[in-house]
């Protein structure tokens, strides 16, 4: 019986709500037919006077370190004859200065980059003077954000032959894609970009240097030791491996451009 009550009183509640209800709509929609023709009538700004989004640029992440390198070239006289470091993290977190004490170097390398993105900035992450070497590590990032392994390919390409058409004398190498403990699964793509790039060096003018297999252990896995504890970024040791590899490389060259002068 008392279930019965309760019922009864819901469904007079329910009666009393839908007809205030109906009443508060019915006066809604008077009121919004009174007030469309004011709106109608209102001015509407023109587009000129619509504020513009503010960082527009897809790529504003990167400015504080676009804007580092043009003061960094704008704080002194420019650096002749120096290599050149371009590209993503792996190349920003290097201590070039420290690891090639002997020869000038200009970094001009920004976290989370991708291939388009150092080809966006391509003409801002330029020194001064023209670089001797030039030595490129980008590509990563790509795959990591979901990039196709020839897409990838084709960008490193175009900006490998925009240096070489730029630096026609300069000394330009591509660093292959490493692997990382983090990125493990990645691997087959990167080595899919690194088959690719590496195969199309000769054609498009540039070098090419292994600095994958000195990173992995002997299983065949990244060696976790070389690495920061981010399972990303390589440690001082990870790069002490790489300065090994550059440095040979960077000897090469000097030593071919001795022997060109020396037949001159």
């Amino acid at each position: 019986m008392t279930m019965a009550n309760i019922s009864f009183a819901r469904a007079i509640g329910t009666r009393g709500h839908r007809r205030r209800g109906l009443a508060l709509a019915s006066a809604a929609l008077l009121i919004a037919g009174l007030a469309l023709p004011a709106l109608a009538a209102a001015p509407v700004a023109p587009p000129s006077q619509i504020p513009a989004r503010l960082n527009a640029d897809p790529s504003f992440p990167f400015s504080n370190e676009i804007e580092a390198f043009a003061k960094a070239n704008e704080a002194g006289p420019p650096i002749t004859d120096a290599t050149l470091f371009m590209g993503s993290s792996s190349i920003r977190l290097w201590d070039i200065h420290g690891s090639f004490p002997d020869i000038g170097t200009v970094n001009r390398g920004f976290g989370g980059a991708t291939t388009p993105d150092v080809l966006h900035y391509y003409r801002r992450l330029l020194p001064k003077a023209k670089p001797r070497s030039i030595l490129v590590y980008v590509g990563e990032n790509d795959l990591a954000a979901g990039a196709a392994p020839a897409d990838v390919a084709n960008n490193v390409l175009a900006l490998m032959k925009k240096l070489r058409s730029d630096f026609p004398k300069a000394h330009i190498a591509y660093l292959s894609l490493k692997p990382s403990p983090i990125r493990w699964t990645l691997w087959p793509k990167m080595a899919a970009v690194n088959m690719t790039v590496a195969a199309r060096g000769r054609v498009t003018g540039f070098d090419y240097i292994d600095v994958s297999r000195t990173l992995l252990a002997a299983d065949g896995l990244p060696d976790a030791s070389l690495f920061r504890p981010d399972g990303l970024h390589m440690n001082s040791r990870g790069y002490g491996r790489w300065t090994r590899l550059v440095d040979a490389y960077l000897d090469q060259a000097a030593a071919a451009d001795g022997a060109r002068q020396s037949s001159s």
